[in-house]
């Protein structure tokens, strides 16, 4: 976790993720307008990410960073990369903006060039691709401005508050 670099754009920096982060990720993922957007939607607890952090992230099977407003140095989010396989050079990204106030400004998409230009450069990864529901329209503009592309649509693909929603799966590849 620790011998990764901060990585520093002109509105966010993205520092790896520490234990001190768990109060914000565990507000952020409990918060509907966030947790709508996840297909987990179990209420997040300290113990999970706790655990998370030791059996994911500790392991590098995840690599993870918070993402900072870089003109006041406050946490509004999340990114990841989940399952890294080093055989096939490939990991499924994920991320959210937790903070309200900080969505609609451009962070998401800026996080996605940056982390995703760290996968690609440092963990050497070919292949990143993303998961996301149909029906979440600002994602998906911002992952194809960050160079994610459409592979498919997954219909009916999970069932959420009783109802049946398609999913999206989207990629990247090192160029």
């Amino acid at each position: 976790m620790d011998n990764y670099p901060t990585l520093t754009g002109e509105k966010v920096v993205l520092r790896p993720i520490t234990d001190a982060d768990t109060d914000c990720i565990v507000r952020w993922r409990n918060t509907p307008s966030v947790r709508d957007n996840f297909i987990f939607r179990q209420t997040f607890t300290p113990e999970m990410h706790r655990n998370w952090l030791k059996t994911k992230v500790a392991t590098g099977d995840v690599v993870q960073y918070i993402i900072e407003d870089k003109a006041n140095g406050t946490p509004v989010g999340s990114v990841y990369y989940r399952d890294v396989d080093h055989d096939f050079n490939s990991a499924e990204y994920g991320i959210f903006i937790g903070e309200e106030s900080a969505r609609g400004k451009g962070f998401g998409t800026e996080t996605a060039r940056l982390f995703t230009d760290f996968g690609f450069a440092a963990l050497g990864l070919h292949r990143i691709s993303l998961r996301v529901l149909a029906e979440n329209t600002p994602a998906r503009r911002s992952y194809a401005a960050a160079g994610f592309v459409e592979e498919g649509t997954f219909r009916d693909m999970v069932r959420l508050d009783g109802v049946y929603r398609d999913v999206v799966f989207m990629a990247k590849i090192a160029q």
